[in-house]
């Protein structure tokens, strides 16, 4: 097996590692279907990515000992270069961006943010907050409740998979992929499945993976279906939070909001084509992705920090092409045709 291979035999290697060393919140994302996995050749460092053309997206950050991350970034990208690729790490950390950020032959750019939370302050913030609270009446008094389901009973359940494929047709692009993958009711494994059921019918849930090396969790998919009142989300997140707090965890967070301006870096250094860009989609993109509409409902849960999403591209200036790469690792193919999808989505539904 040489570096770079994908099989089951790498998957494996690739998962102990994240539970004995995964930082990033998408740490567990490696391991998602489609997701390549390198190797170092001390086998005591892993990464996973995606080929787009000429560009390595990189999900998220090498999975390491921090010690350990300077020489396996060293080793990656010179693999790369033999390949005659370049590299682009998106959903890069705060470990990453402090090695890389002030080096020559890079270039980072905003894309987002991500809310986090002491699970403590989190419970806290909706017990306090009279929404929030009135929220979670309402889905109690409609009758619904949320119990924790072994991945055992969650896995390929029909009724979850029936949820997802309710959701997914309220959205307005096809299915997402790379590190919002939503097929992962087949692999439950080292995750934790939070259900709403209302009247002996889920109607909604929640699913959490790892965040090993913090200590916490990410909570990686929150879907409804149709028949789930308002507010079942809001208590589905606080009753999932509220049993990661009792089991003395210490993160969490809700993942990233593209395009959000909440974050610790300042957009503004960001290249104008690309701040052009993000402005644009905001006014005119949101009946095919929500971006506001994310970011208010997280947003509404008081976040502890926001911390921003970065890509970091091993090039002087950041390019329409790792930006067009990220987006194809996204759509697993075109964007345009995605977005074209998307268009016409929306318009026989109107």
């Amino acid at each position: 097996m040489t570096n770079g291979d994908l099989d089951t035999t790498d998957n494996s290697a690739a998962r102990l590692m994240v539970i004995q060393s995964g930082w990033n919140t998408t740490c567990y994302q490696i391991l998602n279907p489609g997701i390549r996995l390198w190797f170092s050749q001390d086998r005591e460092s892993c990464l996973g990515y995606v080929q787009e053309g000429k560009v390595l997206v990189v999900a998220g950050a090498p999975v390491c000992k921090l010690a350990k991350l300077d020489q396996t970034v060293t080793e990656w990208e010179g693999w790369a270069s033999k390949l005659g690729k370049s590299v682009c790490y998106f959903g890069a950390e705060h470990r990453l961006t402090s090695l890389l950020s002030s080096r020559p032959g890079y270039a980072t750019v905003v894309l987002g943010a991500q809310p986090q939370w002491h699970p403590e302050s989190f419970v806290s913030g909706v017990k306090s907050d009279r929404s929030l609270r009135a929220q979670l009446n309402r889905a109690r008094n409609k009758g619904v409740s949320v119990s924790e389901w072994p991945a055992a009973r969650a896995e390929n359940n029909a009724d979850l998979q029936r949820i997802l494929v309710e959701w997914l047709a309220t959205r307005g692009l096809p299915p997402l992929h790379f590190l919002v993958e939503f097929e992962t009711l087949g692999n439950l494994r080292d995750r934790r499945v939070f259900v709403a059921v209302k009247e002996g019918l889920p109607v909604a849930f929640v699913t959490l993976c790892p965040v090993p090396a913090r200590n916490g969790w990410l909570t990686e998919q929150f879907v409804h279906g149709k028949d789930a009142p308002n507010g079942t989300i809001e208590l589905v997140l606080f009753e999932a939070i509220d049993a990661i707090r009792k089991d003395g965890f210490c993160y969490v967070t809700m993942g990233i909001v593209p395009l959000s301006s909440h974050g610790d870096v300042d957009a503004r250094s960001n290249p104008w084509w690309l701040n052009f860009s993000a402005k644009f989609a905001r006014r005119y993109g949101n009946s095919l992705y929500n971006f506001e509409g994310l970011n208010r409902f997280k947003s509404k849960f008081h976040p502890d920090a926001w911390e921003s999403v970065v890509a970091i591209s091993t090039e002087s200036g950041f390019s329409i092409r790792s930006l067009y790469s990220i987006a194809s690792a996204f759509t697993s193919g075109s964007p345009t045709i995605a977005v074209a999808a998307g268009i016409l989505k929306a318009i026989r539904s109107r």
